[in-house]
């Protein structure tokens, strides 16, 4: 070996020791895991969240933690899910209210904080269907004389939500659209959890929320279903009609569904999309679901974008329904 083809050899070995590192891929994850929760605690997507990451946890072999960013019917989560570094390490869990926050926005002719494209839709967990509930000091037993009385008293039954334009907001929209009742006086609070409370303590008489989150207190007798927004009875309260069962042709769930933000690379999300199949498909998760009294509601990655676009039109018409208001 002549000394040239020896120096150049030689450089070439340290160029490639010098660039090895650069080359190196760290394996994903190798570190925690933040799952943004973007509602308070009590509702449906505290309640779902929280066994989904430890079932998470458990695929991935490392933490998994739940950070609440509640506020704005959601909005303050969602802007920090958007904004967050799209290197997987960040995810968000939501509900039906980040398919309309664009709409609003362009209502109040704002540019919107977030929008649809801000987001990958990784998978969808579960999809509850909303009850239609009143408190127990109130005296309807029927949601006829719920309906009929509403009518007779245009304004004045008040209902809680968990914020404007929120997932709890919407199928009351769609409800006095179909049973033809006037207006009721809309009391929104800062989340699902806060909806239920204020309809505990009778500042709200009627609200429409998920089976699991009220499950308890309609079996303690603190809350009364009238009917249900679902396709077919919920198996945990079988003798609750729906409202397709009284005639009126509406239907309504609230689903929990888990993002990441736009950019993040592919092999990533595929990895996501995988690792959240299988937590899902877990015991533990399952378990915990059914315990609450959801029912299974999964889609993939492929399906629950499908879902999420032919969601986000329904959406996009009951925010016009609303109009603007607040």
């Amino acid at each position: 070996m002549d000394r040239r083809t020896f120096v150049i050899g030689t450089a070439a070995s340290t160029a490639a020791l010098a660039a090895g590192p650069a080359f190196a891929q760290e394996a994903f994850p190798s570190r925690a895991i933040t799952v943004i929760n973007a509602f308070p605690p009590g509702g449906v997507n505290d309640i779902v969240t929280r066994p989904f990451a430890s079932a998470l946890e458990a695929v991935f072999k490392q933490p998994c933690v739940v950070e609440t960013k509640a506020g704005a019917g959601g909005q303050v989560g969602a802007q920090v899910g958007a904004n967050a570094k799209p290197d997987g390490y960040t995810l968000l869990s939501h509900n039906n209210g980040i398919s309309g926050y664009e709409e609003v926005d362009k209502l109040f002719g704002r540019q919107p904080k977030t929008t649809r494209g801000d987001f990958i839709p990784l998978a969808r967990l579960v999809a509850d269907p909303v009850l239609l509930l009143v408190n127990d000091q109130q005296p309807y037993k029927t949601a006829k004389e719920l309906i009929d009385d509403a009518k007779k008293r245009p304004e004045t039954i008040v209902y809680s939500s968990g914020g404007l334009y929120g997932a709890t907001h919407l199928p009351v929209v769609l409800f006095e659209k179909a049973t033809g009742i006037p207006k009721m006086r809309h009391l929104p609070t800062n989340g699902g959890g806060p909806a239920i409370t204020a309809l505990l303590g009778n500042n709200a008489q009627v609200s429409t929320q998920t089976v699991s989150a009220t499950l308890q207190h309609v079996k303690a007798g603190k809350l009364r279903p009238l009917a249900s927004f679902g396709g077919t009875r919920s198996k945990s309260l079988p003798d609750v009609p729906t409202l397709k069962e009284l005639g009126y042709d509406v239907e309504y769930y609230l689903w929990v569904g888990i993002f990441a933000p736009k950019g993040t690379p592919a092999n990533i999300v595929s990895t996501l999309s995988g690792a959240i199949e299988k937590a899902a498909a877990s015991d533990a998760f399952k378990a915990a679901i059914a315990n609450a009294g959801l029912e299974p509601g999964f889609l993939n990655a492929a399906g629950f974008a499908k879902f999420w676009a032919d969601d986000a039109k329904r959406s996009d018409e009951a925010v016009k329904l609303i109009g603007r208001v607040g």
